[in-house]
């Protein structure tokens, strides 16, 4: 069968789906539904919402008392703990007493998005305003579940961003549709992350809601950090919400196809059921320490430090739509100003390396300066990675990171000990079955494998390619998600941005850029640590082990990746490398490297698997695609 054949049903169901708008009458009827549900009253009625008191709030409420125009007062803490982050979130909530406004990229259905989207509807019933922004392609894949949102309380309000075909869902065919039909608008998302409370203190960072990124998966689990900052910044946070809760791409769910209908059909109101977790126990330990403040104090209070210049920088709404305004993607300009001005030193964490041309050309010309700024980078190796098509690119330019831009590359281990005392510190109390064992739930299904989503993915429904690759080692598994840049010691930020050409021109980023030496050098610490021999390799020149050959085998491949397409040479510049027993870290620069460090291969631990083929592929064939993986 031809391709045009086989093109013409989406063509056909994009045609049928464009017309599938909803009208102002069905919009009518489903919002005098939601209205008239009982059940809807406030829970609450005195003047502070009942709230519970939370030093955090307190703190930041505090710094905004004592700033003025000249001289403003902030709150900072690095989150890097995820017990510390989930709790404060809850904390947070809980201490509400006008407006919660969240931001997200995902929300699941997990006992984590379960746990934080509950606290968020019992804030709406004691009479708090709560907003909830979510990027539709990730998040509330259940229309159940949107129904009750709808109907729950007045004071809930919940806004899908971008949604393909004015639906909350995307079967696979409606995914493949939105791809051929409308590839620029389908491929623009909202990657931001924040929670917003009272106006007055925020949270963001690279966190969305699911088990995964709070250390609460048993197999695969995220090292990612936040960043909570109160006082003025709180302003600048509320008004970037604003631009997105209020822009045409934000769409309420009783606007779209699916949930309207939902809502029609099914008049009888659907109540909201108490949560379902799989381990309630961890999730009561989590409630408590929310509300003991020598925990708060203990693990988030007295690292939080009073500052002065903290600012919260996003891309505008649908920036791809307006590519000649230059605040359209204000965090970028941001993040490039800070690069280009380094003089010593940039310390940069990213889970995908895949360079966009900007930032190419600031760090070349950063390399070619006198002195040249070291520039030390934290990532993730092939067999940490659930994103190998973007490491397959990052694979690919090993040799111009290393000798044009002078990157001093460390990509985490699976099993790192770094990510593994995170995790341990987050289940203390947990016993998890033997490691490498499948989990298997109450109900007797065994859990999702690591990285297979239940959303569609770009190469398929139930996106099984971008699973991690398999592993000749067993146990719990360890990726690297944070996004953080500390320059010269003197400023810092943490935000969603990866430094990519997708986050560069496509998703709209967020983030927050603490300008004080004391915050830089407790995140440098931080990504530093991800850098040592027990949590990562260092990547460093192939020495030739055959004379003359070996020589001749590194230009073919230097030449080889340069080339667009048909990068095909299997031996490459540069390798992976560990450290021998006895030996200090070392630089790849150091005379004494080779003597210390053993090459371990291109991709260690990493099994014989198509992984490694599709991951050769993408080096060879995969550099025009950049922007959309």
């Amino acid at each position: 069968m031809s391709s045009r054949w086989l093109l013409l049903p989406v063509l056909l169901l994009v045609a049928l789906l464009q017309g599938c708008t909803l009208s102002r009458a069905q919009i009518r009827e489903a919002g005098a539904i939601v209205a008239a549900s009982p059940g809807r009253d406030d829970t609450c009625h005195q003047a502070d919402r009942c709230a519970t008191p939370s030093p955090l709030l307190a703190a930041a409420r505090q710094a905004l008392a004592d700033s003025t125009p000249g001289h403003p007062v902030n709150t900072v803490t690095l989150l890097d703990d995820s017990e510390a982050a989930l709790v404060a979130r809850i904390s947070l909530i809980r201490a509400a007493q006008h407006s919660i406004d969240v931001q997200t990229y995902i929300w699941d259905e997990d006992d984590l998005g379960q746990l934080v989207l509950n606290e968020l509807v019992q804030a709406a019933r004691r009479g708090v305003k709560v907003r909830i922004l979510a990027d539709q392609l990730f998040s509330f894949d259940d229309l159940g579940l949107l129904d009750r949102l709808a109907r729950v309380s007045p004071n809930l309000a919940v806004k899908l961003y971008n949604p393909t075909f004015h639906a909350a869902q995307t079967p696979p065919l409606e995914f493949a549709a939105g791809v051929v039909c409308c590839f620029m608008k389908f491929n623009q998302r909202m990657h931001n992350k924040l929670l917003l409370v009272d106006d007055t203190i925020g949270i963001t960072g690279g966190r969305n809601y699911q088990n995964r990124y709070f250390n609460w998966d048993p197999d695969f689990d995220y090292l990612d950090r936040d960043v909570m900052a109160g006082g003025p910044v709180g302003k600048e946070m509320a008004a970037s919400f604003a631009l997105f809760w209020n822009h045409k791409r934000s769409v309420p769910l009783i606007r779209l196809r699916d949930v309207n209908r939902r809502i029609r059909s099914d008049r009888a109101p659907p109540g909201w059921p108490a949560p379902h977790y799989t381990d309630p126990a961890r999730v009561a330990r989590a409630q408590a320490e929310a509300e003991d403040p020598d925990w708060l104090a203990a693990w988030i209070g007295d690292d939080t430090l009073r500052v002065s210049q903290v600012n919260y920088f996003s891309d505008l709404p649908a920036k791809t739509d307006e590519p000649t305004k230059r605040n359209a993607r204000e965090l970028t300009a941001h993040l490039m100003r800070m690069l280009a001005g380094a003089k010593r030193e940039v310390v940069l964490q990213t889970p995908y390396l895949v360079l966009s041309k900007r930032a190419q050309d600031i760090f070349k010309r950063l390399h070619q300066e006198d002195p040249t700024p070291d520039i030390i980078v934290s990532t993730n190796s092939l067999a940490a990675t659930d994103a190998f098509a973007v490491y397959g690119l990052s694979y690919k330019h090993r040799h111009r990171y290393l000798t044009e831009y002078g990157f001093r590359i460390h990509e985490l281990k699976p099993h790192a000990d770094s990510a593994a005392t995170a995790f341990e510190e987050a289940n203390e109390a947990q016993d998890d079955g033997p490691a490498g064992q499948p989990i298997v739930q109450a109900d007797g299904k065994r859990r999702r494998f690591p990285g297979n989503e239940r959303r569609p993915g770009v190469f398929g429904s139930q996106g099984k390619r971008n699973r991690p690759a398999p592993l000749r080692s067993g146990g719990r598994r360890y990726s690297l998600h944070a996004k953080s840049m500390v320059v010269d010691d003197s400023f810092a930020m943490v935000g969603s941005h990866n430094f990519d050409p997708r986050s560069d021109h496509y998703n709209t980023e967020a983030g927050v850029i603490v300008y004080d030496p004391r915050f830089a050098s407790e995140l440098r610490a931080s990504i530093l640590e991800d850098t040592l021999p027990q949590n990562a390799w260092t990547i460093a020149r192939r020495e030739p082990t055959i004379p003359v050959l070996g020589d001749v085998s590194q230009t073919i491949g230097n030449l080889s990746a340069r080339l667009p397409l048909f990068d095909l040479w299997p031996f490459r510049y540069a390798t992976s490398y560990e450290i021998k027993p006895g030996c200090a870290p070392l630089a790849p620069d150091n005379p004494k490297f080779q003597q210390c460090y053993t090459p371990v291969g291109d991709f260690p631990d990493v099994a014989i698997s198509p992984k490694l083929i599709y991951t050769r592929l993408i080096t060879a064939f995969g550099a025009g695609v950049k922007g959309i993986l």
